[in-house]
């Protein structure tokens, strides 16, 4: 029996830190007697302790554990190891699966995406903005809200860090920034922690590197001249452009 839910979903519905954690469990084989039952994954794993540990097949994040954040309903790095367990059948993580990126960076890499690529890039785009969506569930569903922001900008970076730079790459970038600018500031995402605004802002800061790679990106940023967003997130950009004037 498959989980529906993959590696990626793992890796990027979890924290850095747990996920970290996590992997070195999974790793050092402190995931032992794994059994499967009817709809569940069942094993005791092996931390300070060991502990009994359950999780269902059917959505990532849906377990029990025994230990001290498990007892809290809080999703622990033993829960995490059993589903990557549950995920790769037991096999070997790829050097990509053990790394979660959590802020876009800059590939430095020149290039243009081909058109079946931009394509795929820009469905996976949408894909990923679907966690980015209004805060319209009760408060006590208030931190299972936040994970669903955090699963999307973490998506977005691994994306945009894999892009090559290029002018067609840095209008794909600003066009994200302003969907999530709108989302911001009409779509009712309640952004009170900041993740969506820190990655606007990390992703800004990655299209300054651009520039500098390559002065044809900042044609990109001619979209954003006279735009008014929800903190002024475009006023470097559009900076970059009046300097270029002068």
């Amino acid at each position: 029996m498959k989980p529906s839910f993959d590696l990626d979903k793992i890796k990027f519905a979890t924290d850095q830190s747990t996920y970290e954690k996590a992997v070195i469990l999974y790793e050092s084989g402190k995931v032992t007697r794994f059994e499967e039952d009817i709809g569940s994954y069942l094993a005791v794993v092996l931390g300070s302790r060991s502990y009994c540990v359950s999780i269902e097949a059917r959505r990532f994040g849906l377990g029990n554990c025994e230990c001290y954040l498990g007892q809290r309903d809080s999703l622990c790095k033993h829960i995490v190891a059993l589903s990557i367990y549950a995920a790769m059948d037991g096999k070997k993580l790829t050097k990509e699966g053990k790394n979660r990126v959590s802020s876009p960076i800059c590939s430095g890499k020149r290039g243009e995406l081909s058109k079946e690529s931009l394509t795929q890039t820009k469905k996976a785009i949408t894909s990923a903005m679907s966690c980015v969506k209004a805060y319209n569930v009760p408060s006590r569903l208030w931190f299972s809200y936040q994970n669903s922001l955090d699963e999307g900008c973490a998506r977005l970076a691994k994306l945009v860090s894999d892009l090559p730079v290029s002018e067609q790459t840095a209008k794909l970038l600003v066009d994200l920034l302003l969907r999530l600018d709108k989302k911001l500031c009409t779509g009712g995402v309640d952004d009170s922690d900041g993740t969506v605004g820190g990655f606007v802002e990390e992703v800004v800061f990655l299209l300054q590197e651009y520039a500098k790679l390559d002065q044809k990106c900042v044609t990109a940023f001619k979209k954003l001249r006279d735009k008014k967003t929800c903190f002024g997130w475009e006023e470097p950009l559009v900076k970059i452009i009046d300097e270029g004037l002068d």
